[in-house]
Order: C-alpha cells, then sequence, then structure tokens
C-alpha cells in the first residue's frame, strides 16, 4: 500500500486517466513492489534474532522458521532481479533516473537494516526519505515535474507516522519488556522522558504538516493551476484525519503499523476517501 505514493504525481497532475502517463506509473509501482520486497525479506533476515522478542514480528516467516534464511535470501535476490528487469524493459520517460533512484533505496535502506536505524532521529529521516524517493519515482517515470509542495507535504507526512510507529516501540518496551528493536533506548527512558519527546515530537510534525498542507491550498501559484479558488475547503478532511490519528497514537496507543490503522479504522477512512472525492471534484470537475 506504500508504494501507491509511486502514482500521487497522476492523480495531482491531472492524467489518471491519460495511459500514456498512468501506464509507466504502475509499470515503476510494481518495480517499486518488487524492490521493496527484496529489502522487507533482507530485513527479516538481519532482524530475526530481535524479531523473536516482539510480540507482533515474532510471526514474520523468518522469525518463527516458517522460511529459511537460504530460501528468504532467494526470494531476495530474484525480487531485485525482476524489479531491475522491469526497470530495463519499462517505457519511461526517464529510465536512468527511475533505476538511479531505485538503486539508491536499495543502499539507503540496506544500510538503514544493517545500522543507521539504530540511530535515532536519523532512523526517522530515512524512512520519509524513502516515501519522497517513490513520488520521484513516479514523476521520473511519466515526465511529471514534480512540486516543492507535493515534496514537502510526503516528507512530512512520512516522518509524523514514522515518530508514531516508534512511540508503539516505546510503549512495548515500556509494558513488556522487551526490545522491540535496536536503538529504542535512545527514545525512552526508564524516568519516561522521551516518551514526552515523542509525544512532543509528533505533536509537532502533525502541527507543521497540517501547515504545510493549508499553505499548499491557499497558495496563489496552486490556485491558479488548479482552477479553484476552494481549494483549502480540503483542510477540514487532513486535520481531522490527523487528529485522529494523534488520538490513536497518544490516546489509544495503536499507531504500531500505519498500514493497519488504514485498512481498519473507520474514521481515518471516511477522511481519507471524504479528501479524495472532494479534491477530485476541484482537480477535474
Amino acid at each position: 500500500m506504500k508504494n501507491a505514493f509511486v502514482l500521487t504525481p497522476l492523480f495531482f497532475d491531472r492524467h489518471v486517466a491519460d495511459w500514456h502517463y498512468a501506464w509507466p506509473c504502475i509499470q515503476a509501482c510494481m518495480a517499486f513492489c518488487l524492490t521493496a520486497s527484496g529489502i522487507y525479506c533482507f530485513n527479516d533476515i538481519h532482524d530475526a534474532e530481535a524479531d523473536r522478542q516482539h510480540p507482533v514480528k515474532r510471526l514474520r516467516p523468518v522469525a518463527c522458521g516458517a522460511v529459511s534464511r537460504r530460501a528468504a535470501y532467494a526470494v531476495m535476490t530474484a525480487a531485485w532481479a525482476l524489479a531491475f528487469m522491469l526497470i530495463a524493459l519499462g517505457n519511461f520517460a526517464s529510465p536512468r533516473g527511475v533505476a538511479a533512484m531505485m538503486l539508491l533505496y536499495v543502499v539507503m535502506n540496506v544500510a538503514y537494516c544493517v545500522r543507521l536505524k539504530q540511530i535515532a532521529i536519523l532512523d526517522v529521516f530515512i524512512i520519509a526519505a524513502g516515501f519522497v524517493l517513490r513520488i520521484v519515482v513516479g514523476g521520473l517515470a511519466a515526465g511529471i515535474v514534480l512540486s516543492h509542495w507535493i515534496i514537502l507535504t510526503t516528507f512530512l507526512l512520512a516522518l509524523f507516522l514514522a515518530l508514531a510507529k516508534r512511540r508503539d516501540d516505546v510503549v512495548i518496551r515500556a509494558t513488556l519488556g522487551a526490545e522491540p528493536r535496536r536503538g529504542v533506548e535512545r527514545y525512552c527512558s526508564n524516568q519516561g522522558a522521551s516518551a514526552d519527546f515523542l509525544g512532543s515530537a509528533i505533536s509537532v510534525l502533525g502541527s507543521v504538516t497540517i501547515m504545510c498542507y493549508i499553505l499548499y491550498t491557499v497558495s496563489g501559484e496552486v490556485v491558479k493551476r488548479i482552477g479553484c479558488d476552494y481549494l483549502y475547503a480540503t483542510s477540514a478532511f487532513v486535520l481531522a484525519g490527523m487528529l485522529r490519528y494523534m488520538q490513536l497514537t497518544l490516546v489509544e496507543q495503536k499507531s504500531g503499523s500505519p498500514t493497519q490503522v488504514v485498512l481498519h479504522d473507520r474514521f481515518i477512512q471516511v477522511c481519507i476517501f471524504g479528501w479524495i472525492a472532494m479534491f477530485s471534484i476541484m482537480l477535474y470537475g
């Protein structure tokens, strides 16, 4: 579901129904799914021992022993080989650019799995950068020039979600006494001071993300390009969705998997579909 970000340039550039632009983006999304799958395989192999101490991650195939390390390495290699084969054969506006971004994503995430995830703050910045790379790949594939607004908002939203996920790790550590991942101790302490830090950081990022989106909706260049003076009305769905996610994170402590939140929380779903519907009417109406 994360790789759907590859398709977002199509939506904002009004090319959803244009097959000339859509097909390269779809191919790029498929290639990114394969690339990310290889990364997940590598991560599961590398973190198998630590995952066995996690209440949810212990059920991952390598951690629980359902898949051997050798088989996981084979799947990883096959996924990456297929991804770059698809890039080589794909109909992209900038095949070298797509390949370069994919390679950067692989190198960055392998470094993240091996060492960088243990460095507080840097780890969440790398996660956010991965989402920016997704939209950059979509733009390069279809030949769509990305605005600074989509890059900024994507980065801030991904950073917000990454911090919320880290707070879930802190909660697991505090309640179960187990280390859900290496490096999580840099975010928490026995006195709970670091839990306050994460709560404050999430609040700050949520505020900055909402403000960035509102500034986007009232930007003169955006209003002129879209041809609608009421784009700011979509901010209501963004604000409601962000507040709901903060409630899930800080009150209900259910921010461990953003994907699961989106798939199961009805309030979040209404906000997302409402935003898509209203924005689509203004953009394509």
